[in-house]
Formats: C-alpha cells, sequence, structure tokens
C-alpha cells in the first residue's frame, strides 16, 4: 500500500522527463518486492512557488515521500530509500536538490474504500 509522491519545482519539468521519472521510480517500488503490484500508487505534482532559506534561492528540487503501512524493518527502509534516490540522480542529476523521505503509516489508523 504504498503511496509514491513527487513534487518538483517548476522549472525541473524544462530539465528532466517528469513523466519517465515517475514511471522510473514506480518501477522501482514494483521490482523491490515488498508489495503487491497492485497497491502501488505514483503521483507527481508540480509546485508553482516556494521558498528555502533566508534568500529563497533555491531554483529547483525533486522531493519524494513515501508514504506506506507500518511494519518494514529500518534496513528495508533504508534500501527503499537508496533505491529511489538512485533513479533520482539518474534521471536529474542536474538538480539543486533531490531529496527522499518514507514515512510509516499507522495501520490502526489507515482506512481504505475500494469500489
Amino acid at each position: 500500500m504504498p503511496n509514491l509522491v513527487m513534487e518538483y519545482a517548476d522549472p525541473v519539468a524544462e530539465r528532466v522527463n517528469v513523466p519517465g521519472l515517475l514511471e522510473d521510480l514506480h518501477q522501482a517500488l514494483l521490482s523491490c518486492r515488498l508489495f503487491e503490484a497492485g497497491s502501488v500508487k505514483s503521483r507527481c505534482y508540480p509546485c508553482h512557488t516556494w521558498l528555502v532559506g533566508a534568500e529563497g534561492d533555491l531554483n529547483t528540487f525533486i522531493h519524494i515521500e513515501l508514504s506506506m503501512l507500518s511494519g518494514r524493518s529500518p534496513e528495508q527502509k533504508r534500501e527503499l530509500s537508496r533505491s529511489l534516490i538512485t533513479v533520482l540522480e539518474q534521471h536529474a542529476s542536474t538538480i539543486n536538490s533531490l531529496t527522499v523521505d518514507v514515512r510509516d503509516m499507522d495501520r490502526d489508523s489507515f482506512i481504505k474504500v475500494s469500489c
């Protein structure tokens, strides 16, 4: 039940094949063997306005948040982070900031409705 959300600064789309990057990130999750293929969800959103630090001068960034139900080991989460940052670096080495955040979702409070 992982949800990968990629947020990126508008100018990234001029320098990176965003759909290709998202596809490769999605494939990395499918191939890690930690999730059922049908439960893997990936999406991305451009960020139109942002500030960083006192000068607000970071030109470009890509940030990935991977949320998944709790229960994976720290080693599994580190490997997921490494796998995703590797894909980012392959596609977006010219982007100023590349970050990955893997988060656990509380199994007791997560609710899903499928139609």
